[in-house]
């Protein structure tokens, strides 16, 4: 599906809203889901029934121009064929929304391109397995593109075709008063269950105002950021912004909630090794084990939007670090505490957040010392561990906090850069995200000489991720 592109001076923002639905309207929901399930299941199914057929009848010997058609898996050819097959594969399929069976394709189609990405070296990261089938009592989502959309002028209800009107555990005043105005348009609706609860999240397309608002005058010019486990972040300021570490906090009451779920008769039997009917009081186990993930989920959600809001209304420019996380979690004494804290969040929102206010996001280089480097003479320590938490500078005798100390050196490397920076990231319109460093004297030569071998070459390696983005 070709990404939807918004005109100049316009966003793509989620509103998400909790929902209230009857029993008939959770029946509904469930069977929209349910059908966008199927139809990713059955079309999977078939396109590797295609694949074993073709790879039977080339292993006979059968030229290329006998074999069997092949299935294409492009989002025209699946819905092509379900249209086909759906009135004798699924005979209730009028009883649910195109966009349910839409949504099953549309995922089919992304997990083989993927796949087939990953495969031939084009997609990044880990290599992609072949896509396996959804579970009946796996996540449930379905997306609307169509029909009618909207959320009510009385704030408190959505409408979704063929669910009709919904009534939502809160105010959508928010998203309704930019609809009226003219400032939002609904692109699309997506429906989701997370331990028991149904969601509705409407993508929009928003023009904003970039600006901040008036109960959040500026407070400084440049902080850093280090972000870390025992604190949330530290700021250059100071200020040690406290971890709430929902996982750890909840560890007592998940682990009971799980040993209880264990003893429960699940779906398979461990003896005999065969399938088995679940019992009632193993789903409500269940649910109860998800709703323990979901409230750590959503206070861990809470304290990053909370300070990621605040810094990108209170500061001009924010510096951060470019955390290796998946390489840091292989550390299992901290891994989790690492996926607790969840550090890369912290760049995540600040991408975006920066240009809803007006300031500018500079991602540190992922080599820089901030650490090791005294913030008051720029010494580097050749070696630092883990368990010193003071960081003791044996050329000026500073002693500082190790995590303070990395702030502010952090919103140090911003100060010789300004003018380096390219079009309007000057202004403070946009966010900047790529390697900053201090700026000597001497022009672009001068630089080169200063700087210590390990400097050239993680510029060298990280030449490719400079980017530079404006989030209007």
């Amino acid at each position: 599906m070709k990404r939807y592109e918004p005109p100049a001076g316009w966003t793509v923002q989620a509103y998400k809203f909790a929902l209230d639905p009857t029993v008939t309207q959770v029946g509904g929901l469930r069977r929209n889901t349910g059908a966008a399930r199927f139809a990713y299941n059955h079309m999977l199914r078939r396109v590797c029934a295609v694949k074993a057929q073709r790879a039977a009848e080339a292993s006979y010997g059968v030229a290329e121009a006998d074999l069997t058609p092949w299935q294409g898996w492009s989002l025209p050819d699946l819905r092509r064929t379900w249209n086909e097959i759906k009135h004798w594969v699924a005979p209730w399929w009028a009883e649910c929304s195109k966009e349910a069976f839409n949504t099953g394709l549309a995922n089919l189609s992304a997990a083989l391109g993927n796949w087939h990405a990953s495969r031939t070296g084009a997609r990044k990261g880990r290599r992609m397995g072949w896509p396996r089938p959804k579970k009946k009592h796996a996540h449930r989502s379905a997306r609307f593109t169509t029909g009618a959309i909207r959320v009510d002028p009385d704030y408190r209800h959505v409408v979704l075709p063929r669910l009709g009107r919904i009534r939502a555990c809160e105010s959508t005043r928010k998203l309704a008063r930019r609809v009226q105005a003219g400032t939002a348009q609904i692109l699309s609706a997506t429906v989701s269950e997370t331990a028991g609860r149904w969601f509705c999240s409407f993508q929009v397309a928003v023009r904003r105002t970039v600006g901040r608002p008036a109960h959040a005058p500026r407070t400084g010019r440049v902080v850093g950021v280090d972000a870390g486990i025992k604190h949330l972040a530290v700021l250059s300021t100071g200020e040690l912004v406290p971890n709430p570490a929902p996982f750890k906090a909840a560890l007592k009451k998940l682990g009971k909630a799980q040993r209880r779920a264990s003893r429960r008769i699940g779906p398979f039997d461990p003896a005999t090794k065969r399938k088995r009917t679940a019992s009632n009081r193993w789903h409500r186990a269940q649910e109860r084990v998800a709703k323990l993930h979901a409230t750590v989920a959503a206070v861990r959600a809470d304290s990053w939007h909370q300070l990621t809001t605040r810094l990108a209304q209170q500061f001009d420019t924010i510096v951060v670090e470019n955390l290796h996380v998946a390489g840091m979690v292989r550390n299992r004494k901290l891994a989790r505490s690492l996926t607790d804290a969840a550090p890369a969040t912290l760049r995540r929102h600040l991408g975006y957040k920066t240009g809803w206010y007006g300031s500018t996001l500079h991602v540190a280089d992922r080599w820089y010392p901030s650490s090791k480097t005294c913030s008051g003479c720029q010494t580097v320590k050749p070696k630092l561990s883990l368990a010193e938490r003071t960081f003791d500078c044996t050329t000026c005798g500073m002693s500082l906090d190790r995590d303070v100390n990395a702030a502010r050196n952090l919103a140090a490397l911003v100060r010789h850069v300004d003018l380096e920076l390219p079009g309007d990231a000057k202004t403070g319109r946009g966010a900047y995200v790529g390697p900053v460093r201090p700026a000597p004297a001497g022009g672009a030569a001068g630089r080169e000489a200063s700087r210590p071998s390990w400097v050239n070459a993680a510029r060298q390696r990280t030449a490719t991720d400079r980017v530079l983005t404006f989030a209007r």
